[in-house]
């Protein structure tokens, strides 16, 4: 479930940018929060 959140937020992130640069901001903010939580993830070692 993690991957589908995280992919998701890639394709609004890049949506965002290109055509609604407005919220480009926030999906920014919410992909740093996702790369983050996956990291995490992987150090503490419980994979996906």
């Amino acid at each position: 479930m993690l991957w589908t959140i995280a992919v998701i937020l890639v394709i609004l992130w890049v949506l965002g940018f290109l055509a609604f640069h407005i919220a480009g901001g926030l999906i920014h903010i919410l992909l740093v929060i996702a790369v983050i939580v996956v990291i995490y993830k992987l150090v503490a070692g419980r994979g996906l």
